[in-house]
């Protein structure tokens, strides 16, 4: 029997209970849908999958996102999945500010899905934060002022200068603020790698406004944090949920894979 254990009070649980090599029940597949709608971000322990079952996984949630930009990262004979590695050669970490997955896609991810199979020994722990709670926490006048209110989000901002010649990079407007499709909750939905701009508004007054926010959503009562060991999964709600890749541990070697689960357009 799946077994769920909070991380904190607002966001995060551990999953114990089932086994991710093999193929899951629809009473499983259930009990995992409602255990992210509630907690956000769900994590496994002990689960060596290889990628027909990290793939399998995502699709109990929907179909597999594949994204243009990274296209250059993805596993031969596996395009869904996409290799995350960092070592002593490293000269960068995938992550590292606060972002959600893909925000410049039309119809950025529901969900992203990270397996690890080598981590270093201590730090390269992954932070999350809840969207839910930092649009809660603002101001009623913020609030006002920020429905109904558009941004440009850009993939060349994040991959411009990584990604090969004639990389295709995505660049999409969706709202500040964005309604969960699932439960009809309120959350901010800019982030720092991604979001290039607030639409229709001057260019300092953007500039200052995502500055504010990019701060905002670093508050630590909004976030759980994740210390990795080898063959651990965590599973976050892109919709809601914003990370960063904490780079600690350099020249120790972080490891895995990543597999994008398909979402909607925002609202």
């Amino acid at each position: 029997m799946i077994a769920i254990h909070p991380l904190t009070p607002h966001m995060g649980a551990e999953i114990d209970g089932i086994d991710l090599t093999a193929p899951l029940s629809e009473a499983q597949g259930a009990a995992l849908r409602a255990a992210l709608a509630e907690h956000l971000v769900l994590f496994f322990r002990d689960q060596p999958i290889g990628h027909d079952q990290h793939k399998a996984l995502a699709r109990v949630f929907g179909d597999i996102h594949v994204a243009a930009a990274t296209a250059a990262w993805a596993v031969p004979g596996h395009p869904e999945v996409t290799r995350m590695h960092t070592d002593a050669g490293s000269t960068y970490v995938p992550g590292e500010d606060w972002h959600s997955d893909m925000t410049c896609d039309p119809e950025p991810p529901l969900g992203s899905i990270l397996y690890l199979h080598t981590v270093p020994e201590t730090g390269g722990d992954t932070a999350f934060s809840n969207m839910f709670a930092a649009y809660a926490a603002l101001s009623d006048r913020m609030k006002a002022y920020l429905d109904g209110l558009t941004a440009t989000h850009d993939a060349a901002r994040v991959f411009g200068a990584i990604a090969p010649a004639g990389t295709r990079f995505n660049m999409s407007s969706h709202p500040v603020v964005r309604t969960h499709p699932v439960s009809g909750r309120k959350a901010l939905f800019v982030n720092k790698q991604f979001t290039a701009k607030i639409d229709g508004v001057p260019k300092d007054e953007s500039a200052a406004l995502l500055a504010f926010l990019a701060q905002h959503v670093q508050r630590p009562e909004f976030q759980c944090r994740f210390r990795w060991r080898p063959h651990s999964i965590a599973f976050w709600d892109n919709r809601s949920v914003q990370h960063s890749a904490i780079w600690d541990y350099f020249p120790q070697t972080r490891s895995g894979y990543r597999v994008t689960v398909k979402g909607d357009r925002p609202f």
